[in-house]
C-alpha cells in the first residue's frame, strides 16, 4: 500500500497566513486560499474543495471549477465521500475511484472529471462544520495515516482565521455604529440651531422641542432633525445656523 507523504512546510506557512485579517479578507477569500494551499502543499493533490456549514448557510470554494461541478453532482446524487464524511463526522478515503464500489454513480462522475482518488476531512470549528476535500488524478495518492495530522493543522489555523474575521467584522460594525451616532449628533445640533434661531430659545429648550415633536410624530429625534435641516437648506440655500 502506498503511504501518503507528509504535507510540505510551505502548506503550514500558507495556512498560518490565513490568520492575518485585513480590509479585503472575507470567509470566501480564506476558503479560496485554503484550496489553493492544499493543491500545492499536499503531495499528490491536484485540487481541493472546502465546504463551510454555519447554521443554515453553506459556503463552497474549490481550486478548480470541475471540482465544484463534482461536489454539486454528489449532492444531487446523495452519495459519495463528501456525503458520508458529513454524515459520519469521520475521514473518508477513496484509494481508487475505479475500484471502490461504495458509490457507483459518484464514481462515474468523478472519473469524467479526471478524479481517481480522494480524501475527505470533516473538521468541527466552534459549532461550524468544515469539510476539506482533496483530489488526485492518480490512485493511492492519499493512502496512509497522516490525514489526521493534516486535519488537525487545518482545524487549528482555520479556527484562528474564522475567529479573527468575526472579531474584525465586530470592530467594523462598532466603528460604523459610532460613525452613525456622531453623524446623528451633528444633525441634531444643526436642527437645534435652526430652532434657536427661529424662536430665540436656549439649546436645552430647542432639544426639548425636538424631542416633543419626535414623540408627537412617532419618529426618531435624529430622523426628525435630518428632515428639519433638509427643509431649511432647501429654503435658505444650505445655510444652517449654529446652535
Amino acid at each position: 500500500m502506498e503511504t501518503m507523504r507528509t504535507f510540505s512546510p510551505a502548506l503550514a506557512r500558507d495556512l498560518a497566513a490565513l490568520g492575518r485579517v485585513n480590509e479585503g479578507t472575507s470567509i470566501e477569500s480564506v476558503l479560496r486560499s485554503v484550496t489553493a494551499a492544499v493543491a500545492v502543499g499536499v503531495p499528490g493533490c491536484a485540487g481541493g474543495t472546502v465546504e463551510l456549514r454555519r447554521e443554515d448557510r453553506l459556503t463552497l470554494s474549490a481550486s478548480h471549477s470541475d471540482l465544484i461541478a463534482l461536489v454539486d453532482r454528489e449532492q444531487v446524487l446523495g452519495e459519495g465521500p463528501s456525503v458520508e464524511a458529513l454524515a459520519t463526522g469521520r475521514n473518508v478515503l477513496v484509494r481508487d475511484v475505479l475500484l471502490d464500489g461504495r458509490w457507483p454513480r459518484y464514481a462515474a462522475t468523478a472519473v469524467r472529471h479526471g478524479v481517481r482518488s480522494a480524501l475527505m476531512l470533516p473538521i468541527t470549528i466552534e459549532g461550524s462544520t468544515l469539510l476539506l476535500g482533496l483530489y488526485a488524478v492518480r490512485p493511492g495518492a492519499f493512502a496512509g495515516g497522516s490525514s489526521d495530522a493534516l486535519a488537525s493543522l487545518l482545524g487549528e489555523h482555520l479556527a484562528v482565521a474564522l475567529a479573527n474575521i468575526s472579531d474584525y467584522d465586530d470592530v467594523l460594525t462598532d466603528a460604523a455604529q459610532m460613525q452613525e451616532a456622531l453623524a446623528g449628533r451633528s444633525v441634531i445640533d444643526q436642527a437645534k440651531g435652526i430652532i434657536m434661531h427661529a424662536s430665540g430659545c436656549s439649546a436645552e429648550a430647542a432639544f426639548d422641542e425636538l424631542r416633543r415633536l419626535s414623540q408627537h410624530h412617532q419618529v426618531k429625534v435624529a430622523d426628525l432633525a435630518r428632515r428639519l435641516v433638509s427643509e431649511h437648506q432647501a429654503k435658505h440655500g444650505g445655510a444652517v445656523p449654529s446652535p
